[in-house]
């Protein structure tokens, strides 16, 4: 089951040429995380989509915004209050984790090294 992405309404993820566009990597984490939870029944597509186009809309009525169009920091504070509502996690629980992973050092994310080869798996199968 594949999340039913509107592509024209309000809540319809940045594209280019019909492509996903993540201008850094946790966005495209932020967008699969959501979707798998939604592919894992974790909640509805539209519990998701109704939660989005309220943090938008929010962020649209505000009054000075001086930065670009947060489009994914929304989709994560969605997914947050999704997950809040449900009682999947708590806000204390998002705060928390949300500060650790903010603490952390630019760069921690080895992944994101072009540099960092994984070998890992294979690594565990030899052994």
């Amino acid at each position: 089951m594949t999340a039913p992405l509107d592509i024209e309404g309000p809540a319809a993820p940045p594209r280019s040429n019909g492509e996903l566009v993540f201008s850094e990597p946790w966005e495209s984490r932020a967008f699969g995380m959501a979707v798998s939870l939604y592919e894992a029944g974790a909640f509805t597509w539209p519990q998701f989509q109704a939660a989005l186009i309220a943090r938008i809309a929010a962020w649209e009525a505000t009054p000075a915004r001086d930065e670009p169009y947060p489009y994914y920091r929304l989709w994560l504070a969605a997914l947050e209050d999704v997950l809040v509502g449900l009682c999947a996690v708590s806000t204390d629980e998002v705060t928390a984790r949300a500060q650790a992973l903010a603490q952390r050092p630019p760069g921690h994310d080895h992944r994101d090294d072009p540099g960092h080869e994984h070998h890992h798996a294979r690594d565990r199968s030899q052994s």
